[in-house]
């Protein structure tokens, strides 16, 4: 986890692999997410990291509209 100055919780960042395999989808699918601007990337160039929490948060809202 990886926590950042200012936020009010710890982030839980994951590879792109681990991304896609928790909410069901295709790694390439949470890249365009990432260039769409729909979710935060992290992580240094070549090691791509996304917030967990808020990758499920969208495919909730997202499945619940």
């Amino acid at each position: 986890m990886t926590t950042h100055a200012g936020s009010a919780r710890p982030r839980r960042v994951v590879s792109t692999e681990l991304a896609a395999l928790a909410v069901g989808v295709k790694e390439a699918t949470i890249r365009k997410w990432a260039s769409r601007g729909k979710i935060r990337r992290y992580g240094s160039p070549g090691r791509a990291e996304y917030d967990l929490d808020e990758i499920l948060l969208m495919v909730v809202k997202k499945t619940t509209h």
